[in-house]
């Protein structure tokens, strides 16, 4: 089993929901951590319940938009400076707007193709700069059932997750000879803030706890074997 003790590790969308949870399974293990997100009250937030907990681990944090590739390129800079290098990156910022296609606007597609694609892109692009000189490393992309099963007023949503998920195999084709592991995540629903938060009616849906778990059990893996891609849903779900 592959040890996470003093990884370096860089978690995207890390200030509530399934990043932060992945970013708490990490520090328990021993990981150093750099959290990006956009809002500077829930990265501040989120580093200090990190900290709170694990004082001795190195956690730190910046803020960045993933769907811009400048703030994408000062982020890394940043985690250079702050980690000296890199280990893994779990790309989990993610955004959904839900609405007919034809009633979404230009603004509106930019957005999610440019956080939950543009942005594992330009994230993913910096990391495998950084793992030609660390000789590996391992990306995870938290993508969503929504990539493989389409749905009504989920166009811009099943693009930016289709794109991801074949965005995820190509790269790993590409790289796995490179000793960089790339593997995807697709849950169902999960209890965050993203789809109706963690009150009593969500008691159905996924923990956010959960899908971290599934992280952990991706980046312990023997570094000759990969797991490219995970289905997870709900055990029982809300009948409708």
């Amino acid at each position: 089993m592959s040890s996470i003790q003093n990884k370096r590790a860089v978690i995207t969308g890390a200030s509530r929901g399934i990043g932060l949870a992945t970013a708490y399974a990490l520090a328990a293990e021993g990981a150093q951590l750099a959290l990006c997100a956009r809002t500077p009250a829930s990265l501040k937030e989120a580093l200090e319940g990190l900290h709170q907990k694990y004082p001795s681990a190195r956690i730190v944090g910046q803020t960045a938009d993933v769907s811009k590739s400048g703030d994408v390129a000062d982020f890394f800079g940043f985690v250079d400076k702050e980690l000296g290098g890199l280990d893994v990156l779990v790309n989990n910022a993610g955004f959904g707007i839900f609405r007919a296609a034809g009633e979404l606007t230009v603004e509106e597609w930019d957005h999610v193709i440019g956080t939950n694609l543009s942005g594992a892109f330009y994230c993913s692009r910096e990391a495998l700069q950084r793992f030609e000189h660390s000789r590996g490393g391992s990306i995870i992309n938290i993508s969503s059932l929504a990539g493989k099963n389409p749905f009504a007023g989920g166009s811009v949503y099943n693009a930016s997750k289709f794109g991801l998920n074949g965005f995820s195999e190509a790269m790993m084709l590409d790289h796995r000879n490179d000793n960089v592991r790339v593997s995807y995540i697709m849950p169902g629903s999960v209890a965050t803030e993203f789809s109706g938060g963690h009150s009593a009616k969500a008691d159905w849906k996924i923990a956010p706890e959960d899908i971290a778990q599934l992280v952990l059990a991706v980046l312990h893996m023997p570094e000759r074997t990969l797991i490219s891609r995970i289905e997870v849903r709900p055990s029982r779900p809300q009948k409708n």
